[in-house]
């Protein structure tokens, strides 16, 4: 590829657009491949192209700068042209997962304000008992029947839309979150914050070389951190709608990839394959890693066998403070999530919301440049989020207990919310989850805690166990609390084929909490 953008002066600048970026790639390499999925390529002209219509259709239909369109459905080119075109015309996209119920999906269009509703056929058949209550026009990004048809919607070939003066704190995405804690709420993003993500990308080996391959869903910021740096930059991105571990490295092997980003889980299923050493993964520069819990022992096993450096990010959807952990730097920190990334303030605070002392535990609290304008339209749910130290400093709290070690590394204890608090003493299922994960026969394990007469709250595992084992509960179990305190030992253990997860990962602790209904004494 023949680039020769002064890339390195336009991520000097305090603010670009992506959009904007894109125009200039596809002018200085027009054929090179911005986007693949299954076999199929959109070169940078073509992406631009498509881009144009999607904002002029968009200026047609009366959408305004910093209104809203939804989008909902599969993994696809069409919606990563339809993310992107809209952002041209300086409309912010509301993300919606389509693993939520129907009734969410109203009420989160519905808050996002959505003007217009892309989806595809399998979101439509679920939205059909409630089609009747949206009220914007769908259209159907995989020409089913879904809506109008999005070649029907786009404006003609050649169309060019109005130039827009994007600014700053202009919203970019309206995420909500997962709802593994609670009602979704609306996380706004401004290009303000994703800008700051473009500059970083350099950091970590971005450029018009790159080769991304994504498996997690377009919706999940997690995803969109290495989606937009690698198009911004002039790299090329391959997409899966559905992650698979045998073809996830079939293609990482066939497009030279460089770059990834993988949930543990993932990860997990990945290195447990036994035909992993037949890959040639030595492409690779660097692989991220974020969302959930990562064990120290999977990052050892990654780096032990696979090319390339191991990154992983602490952080949240709503931005304020980011910790990294370059695992290939810093073989022995594998425990932790690594220090602050630059520029960004991580604190300890108290119940109180006191700052806590050296090597204290405390709620994790950030503030960085890249951080939520807030939850949309909940102005409450926002200042609840807030912590403002003595100068008047924003940060946005993590809910997530902490301690910092002598060298400045975080160590991650639990969820606050997880926190178990029986006969009056803190249990974090973090400690008890890692005693479980040294077991040979243990793949997964998650520590919850669930009513008690005698204590309040007792610890219960669900543990997953390699196919074959012979392992029962009450023997593992008994095994556990012989390494565990005498606080700390669980009151039960459940063996599950498979711990229920979102879609990137996360294990839904609440539904185990839940479904766990006998109360024990």
């Amino acid at each position: 590829m023949s680039n020769q953008l002064p890339i390195e002066a336009i991520l000097e600048e305090s603010f670009h657009t992506l959009p904007s970026l894109i125009h200039l790639h596809a002018k200085a390499s027009p054929d090179h491949p911005a986007l693949v999925q299954d076999g199929k390529a959109i070169s940078y002209a073509e992406l631009d192209q498509l881009m144009d219509r999607v904002a002029a259709a968009l200026q047609r239909d009366g959408v305004k700068p910093r209104e809203a369109v939804a989008i909902c459905a599969g993994t696809s080119l069409f919606y990563a042209a339809v993310f992107l075109g809209s952002l041209r015309a300086g409309v912010a996209v509301a993300p919606l997962a389509p693993s939520s119920s129907p009734e969410s999906l109203v009420t989160m269009a519905g808050d996002a304000d959505a003007r217009l509703l892309f989806v595809d056929s399998a979101v439509a058949q679920q939205l059909s008992p409630v089609r009747g209550q949206l009220f914007m026009p769908v259209i159907a990004l995989d020409g089913s029947d879904a809506g109008q048809a999005v070649d029907a919607w786009l404006a003609p070939v050649g169309s060019k839309p109005q130039e827009v003066d994007i600014q700053p704190d202009w919203p970019f995405n309206i995420i909500y979150s997962s709802g593994t804690t609670g009602a979704p709420k609306g996380i706004v993003q401004p290009h303000s914050m994703r800008w700051t993500h473009v500059q970083r990308g350099r950091i970590n080996g971005y450029d018009e070389n790159a080769v991304t391959l994504i498996s997690t869903p377009l919706y999940s910021n997690t995803t969109l951190v290495c989606f937009f740096p690698t198009v911004s930059l002039g790299g090329t991105v391959v997409m899966m709608a559905k992650f698979d571990a045998g073809a996830y490295l079939a293609l990482a092997q066939q497009h030279r990839v460089t770059h990834t980003m993988l949930v543990p889980v993932q990860y997990q299923r990945i290195m447990a394959r036994e035909d992993f050493g037949q890959f040639d993964l030595s492409s690779f520069r660097m692989k991220f890693c974020t969302s959930a819990p990562f064990s120290a022992a999977l990052k050892a096993d990654i780096l032990r066998r696979w090319p390339g450096g191991l990154m992983e990010y602490y952080g949240m959807t709503e931005g304020g403070g980011t910790c990294v952990l370059a695992a290939h730097e810093h073989p022995d920190k594998l425990h932790t999530v690594g220090q602050p990334a630059p520029g960004h303030d991580i604190r300890l605070i108290d119940d109180a919301g006191r700052e806590v002392g050296p090597g204290e535990l405390g709620e994790v609290v950030g503030h960085s440049p890249a951080m939520m304008a807030g939850y949309h339209k909940q102005p409450q749910k926002t200042a609840e989020a807030e912590w403002i130290d003595p100068s008047g400093k924003r940060f946005i709290r993590t809910g997530d207990i902490g301690r910092f070690d002598a060298d400045g590394f975080l160590t991650l204890m639990d969820r606050k919310k997880d926190m178990i608090i029986s006969g009056g003493f803190n249990v974090y299922p973090s400690d008890l989850e890692a005693v479980l994960h040294q077991h040979p026969d243990v793949v997964e394990a998650a520590v919850v805690g669930v009513p008690s007469v005698k204590w309040g709250e007792t610890p219960v595992a669900f543990v997953v166990v390699k196919p074959g084992s012979s392992l029962d509960a009450p023997a593992l179990r008994a095994w556990a609390n012989e390494r565990l305190g005498k606080t700390q030992r669980l009151a039960a253990v459940e063996l599950a084929e498979v711990l229920p997860r979102s879609a990137i990962g996360k294990v839904l602790k609440r539904e185990l909490r839940d479904g766990f209904a006998t109360k024990l004494d």
